[in-house]
């Protein structure tokens, strides 16, 4: 299939070539901000100018629900919706020419991966992921403030408000905890470093599990998109719209299950495997703190009880294994020992049940409400 063919049937229409001069400024702006940013990922301010000024850039009609501006590999091409004012496009070519700084080709020039996704020959793995990691980063480099927002009956807070908001709660979720260079770096220079960082933390297992997920919420936010603009363009109510209106609710159930799904994975893999490495009274603290500032990352829907009954949860783990490593010597990977080893107030196990108490409550009726 032709270009113009593949374009057609995304329903991209060209209407004009940017100019020279426009495709260098923009060129030139973003590989400066993409350096200023990102001082220590190895990039190279004027390879970059050079890399993108020869992309080309065009505007277009585009279908509703389409991203604004939209990266195409295959002729190395950006083509951005006619709406957007000239002065915005440099916001919205961010995402795109990081897209393009990130694929690798083969010799045939087929694309085989870009940033955190695979290209095999079946399926494609890390969609999601990676575009959640390039809009963070495209929203770092902007300077976009974090917002509340509220999605599918999900509330959250992201700098990310219209860009996949959901895929990116999910995806800083995993930045705090891993790391948001290690994350950024992997996303730009195309490597697995976040993903090995990602399996030696949560395992190989749960790592799939948040990969595919994520690929899912994107999949399945792109289907209602399609769906809305066939309904769109049917005249009259009829059975036929009352059973696309029914496959977008489920849709919207589905990926409210599915974010839900992933963020507990998310908290019990990372914190349970964490908990187990814990060694001393420095890993335990900070073990403790890296929990309770989770909650900053989180998303919530009505009677959401899952982060506040594993914090408390968590909390009496940590105090019995304070005692063993305050008492010295124990084997504090034996769990009789755990439950044996004799109670001892201290100061610190003090601040974490005050903690436990402010944040939730200490009751079950105060945490569900």
């Amino acid at each position: 299939m032709s270009v113009e063919s593949e374009l057609k049937k995304d329903g991209i229409e060209v209407i004009k070539r940017l100019d020279t001069l426009t495709i260098n400024t923009l060129a030139r702006n973003i590989s400066v901000r993409l350096c200023k940013t990102f001082p220590n990922f190895g990039l190279n301010q004027e390879d970059l100018f050079i890399k993108l000024s020869r992309l080309d850039m065009y505007i277009a009609k585009m279908p509703d629900g389409m991203a604004e501006a939209n990266y195409f590999y295959k002729n190395s091409s950006i083509y951005f919706n006619e709406h957007i004012p000239e002065s915005d496009l440099e916001e919205f070519a961010i995402h795109e020419c990081i897209h393009h700084i990130q694929e690798v080709k083969d010799k045939k020039n087929y694309l085989v991966r870009m940033g955190l996704c695979d290209y095999t020959e079946f399926k494609i793995y890390g969609l999601g992921l990676n575009e959640a990691a390039v809009q963070l980063m495209a929203s770092k480099i902007i300077g976009i403030e974090k917002e509340s927002v509220k999605y599918f009956g999900i509330n959250f807070e992201t700098s990310s408000p219209s860009y996949y908001p959901l895929e990116c709660c999910l995806v800083e979720q995993l930045a705090y905890l891993i790391g948001e260079d290690v994350l950024f770096e992997s996303t730009i220079n195309s490597n697995d470093n976040f993903k090995n960082k990602m399996i030696e933390t949560v395992s190989y297992k749960s790592f799939m599990a948040i990969q595919n997920a994520i690929d899912e919420i994107l999949y399945h936010e792109e289907e209602i998109i399609k769906i809305n603009n066939k309904i769109a363009s049917i005249d009259d109510r009829n059975k036929k719209v009352d059973n696309m209106l029914k496959r977008i609710q489920d849709l919207k159930n589905e990926i409210t299950l599915t974010f839900m799904r992933t963020q507990n994975l998310i908290i019990s893999s990372y914190f349970d495997n964490t908990f187990n490495s814990i060694t001393n009274l420095e890993n335990l603290e900070m073990f403790r703190r890296k929990l309770y500032h989770f909650k900053d990352y989180l998303g919530s829907a009505e009677g959401y009880t899952f982060f506040n009954d594993y914090y408390i949860q968590k909390m009496d783990e940590l105090e019995k294994k304070y005692n063993l490593l305050e008492n010295g010597g124990i084997d504090i990977d034996t769990t009789t020992a755990l439950v044996a080893t004799t109670k001892k107030t201290s100061k610190i196990m003090a601040i974490f049940r005050a903690i436990r108490n402010l944040l939730f409550g200490g009751s079950k009726e105060h945490e569900n409400n």
